[in-house]
């Protein structure tokens, strides 16, 4: 028994991986491939959005700054969470990767889920939460960083 608990302990964030990891990817992918989202103005378009929430965002100032170039940032942002879920998954950059998905998700949540009462109905706060134990601990295993890792100590060994 303390076989199994050990492996389970030192598999404990893989299903967070995975979650965030899917998550990120599928936000990226979606966005890449929404013609209306990828549009400065017009229905469900990100230029749309933003002017929505600037009012009631917490920074409103980072709203201005994504609506002087709406389409670019939307791109920067889905490439972003493309990026940031590959590599969770892989395992690759693991720390850095996380970094990268708890400041998109900081930064969503302080301008487009900021408004969101109560606070806890908002999803962009649980994700910054939810990156943090991979900022801390990485993917110590069933990871590109591991096996690097490993290869390494080898090689000085």
């Amino acid at each position: 028994m303390g076989g199994l608990r050990a492996l389970a302990a030192r598999h404990a964030l893989l299903p967070l991986r995975i979650f965030l990891g899917v998550t990120f990817v599928y936000a990226g992918l979606d966005k890449l491939t929404d013609s209306a989202f990828l549009s400065a103005t017009g229905d469900g378009s990100i230029g749309d959005l933003m002017r929505g929430v600037r009012d009631t965002s917490a920074i409103p100032a980072l709203v201005d700054l994504s609506l002087k170039a709406p389409v670019g940032f939307a791109v920067a942002l889905a490439i972003g969470e493309l990026l940031v879920g590959l590599g969770v998954l892989a395992g690759l950059l693991t720390r850095i990767a996380s970094v990268g998905g708890a400041l998109i998700s900081l930064s969503l949540w302080l301008t487009v889920s900021w408004a969101v009462t109560p606070y806890y109905y908002g999803n962009d706060l649980i994700y910054l939460v939810a990156w943090t134990p991979l900022v801390l601990a990485g993917a110590p295993y069933l990871s590109l960083d591991s096996l690097i890792r490993s290869r390494r100590s080898r090689r000085t060994a």
